[in-house]
């Protein structure tokens, strides 16, 4: 497996805030619709519009590759989210590690573990990291409160 970490955000909210808010994946709902179309580029708008969430799956429509569901696989209050992929080219898990630092603040970070051949991993180590770090800026702007 390839993991991939962001770098620890900072959370103005309680663990436990965030691990609710983060556990049930139909709390996103509100925050994909509040996204500013003009911050979405064109050609993305029509896959963006069509992510599916419940309170378990995320489905992401994946173009060429398919749709790439991330299901919640394991909820440990108020430390870890844990999301696995269904569908998806290579086994993949997401997680959210969630380090509460007081009563009113907490870190969040993000990892990904793809099962990825090794001479494949200079490929991809980009733009998944990338995509990890772009997860936990998310992060800043759901809102907690």
């Amino acid at each position: 497996m390839a993991e991939f970490k962001s770098k620890p955000t900072s959370i103005n909210a309680p663990a436990e805030t965030v691990f609710e808010k983060l556990s049930n994946l139909d709390n996103l709902k509100s925050l994909l619709e509040n996204v500013p179309e003009e911050s979405i580029p064109e050609d993305k708008r029509d896959l963006f519009n069509k992510i599916e969430l419940t309170s378990d799956t995320i489905t992401i429509p994946g173009g060429p590759v398919g749709a790439i569901t991330l299901r919640v696989s394991e909820r440990i209050a108020p430390t870890l989210v844990k999301l696995s992929g269904e569908g998806t080219p290579v086994p993949l898990h997401l997680s959210l590690d969630i380090t509460p630092l007081g009563a009113d603040s907490c870190e969040a970070q993000v990892s990904i573990d793809l099962a990825v051949p090794p001479m494949l991993k200079p490929m991809i180590s980009g733009p998944v990291q990338k995509m990890c770090d772009q997860f936990a800026s998310v992060l800043r702007a759901v809102p907690f409160k």
